[in-house]
């Protein structure tokens, strides 16, 4: 996923003030907190000095005795350690809640509860991360309207890049948004927040493939990025349009977006959003049939990982092409090197996405495929034919994970499309009932001839089906398609071939079919009704077993009547 920075809640503790007298002038003690405050911040290339700004600081606070003072001492040491060790830092954030909590501070003790969250989440601590969230957000409410809505956005932020709840992150986006709608969101003070906050809603709805609301607002963070100047945004708009553009596999489009935010990206040192450019480049390349172009990209984002060591689940899709290519070149050292890398990095993933690996665990045992590996590795000094052996049979099982793990992931992320689809829109589809209405719809004459039938009766018969179809006579179980034409008083066949021509179905598929979309419109509405067994569902619908309605919903719908239940009660309840 492509990233924003959120870790800038200490510009809003940054005051504008001008030292006038030399450090050499005066003792540190002797500074104001705001030339401390600004001399820490000046600095930010020089641990070392930072560190005699944040003593003095803190040395200052403590003589004077004042608590708030203390806490944004201890608050300026935790940033000192955020990069080389997370845990002293979170017990300097946890000093600083302490000496604030009920301070009625404007921004602690928020601003911790919000570092310390951003800790734990690169600690894969997602649960302790959203209760310190929580904490801030419920303090901020108090304390500082603005910051709470900055923190309403670092928990979507949370939820869609580390989580996946892309829902449950839009709705929290579409609340920031409605806010800084109300403010002046052009201004210096809000039109950072709110073009992070037009990001996360075009990330979620890329996340959810849903192209068209991606593009919508990327093009309305690209405009207001561009009034406020702020190229960094700008670039990073063009960049998730560009990547947007690779899923509509439009790769002409992609490839010009993600080039024209390529230098920006660089140009800031950002390189999370530039191994994404790079990781964009490869599959517009891979789109293009470009391999030699899509492999360079590929080796790009290894490179970038190489330095950083971060990566996401997103960016992994390189090395099974990577694999792919060296193994048809015949580059065995080459294929071995990334199939180890792919999985390192599986390995690494499975702390964050625990409930995806677990599926993967279930049916394969990745520890002894990594002791297989190694083992294999020490044999090549002794024989090279078993290296050639082992690294088919190591490929082999490196590739049947990640597609049974991306096919277990495409999978749960199909049903969820097709279950949001069905809530979002009717089965049923009103049809013309009289003959004059059928006549409107203009019956195809081409079909009357291929048939062999007169249009009088096939108009009389479509009449009657829509009938039948209204009156939900579906609903019987005993119906066939003898029964059925007795009824209507006509010839099986001419009722068998007018359900094949104007229904496009055979007769059992078209009655079936019928029979799941008055279930599914009822299990919506109905309570009562899901709380019945998938048999006694079966006989209320019109099927004489649980195995037949259970197939005939999964053929309509794509869905297992049990999992269309389960996420219909889900959603009720929330």
């Amino acid at each position: 996923m492509i990233l924003i920075r959120f870790f800038n809640i200490y510009l809003l503790l940054l005051v504008s003030v001008c030292v006038s007298a030399q450090e050499s002038k005066k003792e540190l003690i002797e500074l104001t907190y705001n030339q401390l405050n600004k001399l820490y911040f000046e600095n930010q290339n020089n641990a070392s000095k930072q560190l005699l700004f944040s003593n003095a600081y803190m040395a200052k606070a403590e003589k004077e005795n004042n608590k708030i003072r203390i806490a944004r001492a201890n608050y300026l040491m935790a940033l000192l350690y955020y990069k080389t060790d997370k845990e002293t830092a979170i017990k300097y954030l946890d000093s600083v809640i302490k000496y604030s909590k009920n301070s009625g501070d404007k921004y602690f003790p928020t601003a911790a509860y919000c570092e310390k969250a951003d800790f734990l989440k690169k600690q894969f601590k997602f649960k302790e991360a959203m209760d310190n969230y929580k904490l801030a957000e419920k303090t901020a409410l108090k304390t500082n309207i603005d910051y709470y809505y900055v923190v309403r956005n670092y928990i979507g932020t949370a939820k869609s890049e580390d989580l996946g709840e892309y829902k449950e992150a839009l709705e929290i986006y579409r609340e920031c948004y409605d806010y800084y709608k109300t403010k002046d969101f052009r201004s210096q003070e809000y039109a950072s927040e709110y073009q992070d906050v037009i990001f996360g809603l075009a990330d979620c709805y890329k996340s959810l493939q849903n192209v068209d609301s991606t593009t919508y607002y990327n093009k309305l963070g690209f405009k207001e990025s561009t009034i406020t100047r702020n190229e960094y945004l700008r670039s990073v708009f063009m960049l998730n349009e560009g990547a947007n553009q690779v899923l509509r596999k439009n790769y002409p489009a992609a490839l010009d977006s993600i080039n024209n935010a390529l230098p920006q990206m660089i140009k800031d040192n950002d390189m999370g959003n530039i191994l994404a450019a790079y990781f964009y480049l490869g599959k517009t390349y891979e789109g293009l049939g470009k391999k030699e172009s899509a492999v360079d990209n590929y080796l790009k984002v290894d490179s970038i990982y190489l330095k950083t060591n971060e990566i996401t689940e997103e960016f992994t899709d390189g090395y099974p092409y990577l694999i792919a290519y060296y193994k048809n070149k015949g580059d065995k050292e080459n294929q071995l090197r990334y199939i180890s890398k792919f999985m390192s990095i599986n390995n690494l993933l499975q702390k964050k996405y625990r409930s995806f690996n677990k599926l993967v665990k279930n049916e394969y045992d990745i520890p002894h495929l990594i002791s297989d590996k190694e083992n294999l590795i020490t044999s090549l000094k002794r024989e090279k034919v078993n290296f050639y052996w082992g690294i088919g049979t190591l490929v082999l099982g490196i590739m049947a994970i990640s597609v049974f793990g991306t096919y277990q992931f495409q999978l749960t992320k199909k049903y969820r499309i097709r279950f949001e689809k069905l809530m979002r829109e009717s089965t049923i589809k009103d049809l013309p009932k009289t003959s004059n209405e059928l006549k409107q719809n203009k019956i195809n004459d081409s079909k009357n001839e291929e048939i062999g039938i007169g249009e009088e009766l096939i108009l009389q018969i479509l009449e009657k089906l829509n009938c039948f179809e209204q009156e939900k006579g579906f609903l019987k179980s005993d119906i066939s398609v003898q029964s059925l034409s007795a009824l209507f008083q006509t010839n099986s066949k001419y009722l068998s071939k007018i359900v094949n021509t104007y229904r496009n179905k055979t007769f059992v598929q078209y009655i079936n079919d019928l029979r799941v979309e008055c279930a599914i419109e009822n299990l919506k509405k109905d309570k009562k009704l899901r709380k019945y067994t998938i048999q006694a569902l079966a006989l209320e619908f019109g099927f004489n077993n649980s195995e037949s309605f259970s197939a005939a919903f999964y053929k309509k719908s794509g869905l297992k009547p049990t999992y269309f239940i389960k996420h219909v009660e889900e959603l009720q309840k929330k």
